[in-house]
């Protein structure tokens, strides 16, 4: 279960990452380079922190396979069809929740404290898009004004661990966290909810 979701992680962001670097008119190199990055790029982080020798797309390279087939998916479609103008952000919402929960999921194999679970699983799920974006020359989601990005990956990665806590199955807690992650981060897109900002007066 666990890894096919993080395939499905890799595959979503993937496509995300093809997005943005077809918008950018990247050439063919810059749009697969992205779509790697993206998706392998939060789990790379993640797998170092943690000392998890090799890192996962090293021991099994099905992920950049996985990664690569969907960004040429994204690309043949956007080629005769245009992407809907949200296409980005949903597929973002999607590998951000796949991606934070794997993440916790990993970290709690390796008997990390709650706290390092869910942010772990929070950097699992937002460091792709942040080198997708840095890379793309956009401001990086998380560092948008009121953005809720991270905090939908903490809210979700910490309802989970609570869900376990209280006894509901493992693959539940999971689905419920993705869940969670997923809406959050849609409400946000199509709402506009965002945190509040507090201004600090200057003298």
């Amino acid at each position: 279960m666990q890894y096919v979701l993080q395939l499905l992680g890799a595959a979503v962001f993937a496509a995300s990452g093809a997005l943005s670097a077809g918008r950018k008119r990247m050439d063919l190199l810059g749009v697969v380079v992205i779509a790697i990055v993206t998706a392998i790029g939060g789990g790379t982080l993640r797998d170092v922190l943690l000392d998890r020798h090799p890192v996962f797309w090293i021991e099994d390279p099905t992920h950049l396979v996985v990664s690569v087939i969907a960004a040429a998916i994204t690309l043949v479609y956007a080629r005769f069809r245009r992407p809907p103008n949200n296409a980005l952000a949903i597929a973002d919402a999607l590998g951000l929740a796949l991606f934070t929960i794997t993440g916790a999921q990993i970290a709690q194999r390796a008997m990390m404290d709650p706290i390092v679970v869910v942010l772990m699983g929070t950097m699992t799920g937002v460091a792709g898009g942040v080198l997708r974006d840095v890379l793309s020359a956009e401001v990086p989601l998380i560092f948008r004004r009121g953005e809720l990005y991270a905090t939908a990956a903490i809210v979700g990665a910490t309802l989970y661990l609570l869900l376990e806590v209280v006894g509901a199955p493992r693959q539940v807690a999971a689905l419920v966290g993705m869940a969670t992650i997923a809406g959050l981060r849609l409400a946000a897109i199509l709402w506009g909810l965002h945190l509040p900002v507090l201004p600090i007066r200057d003298e």
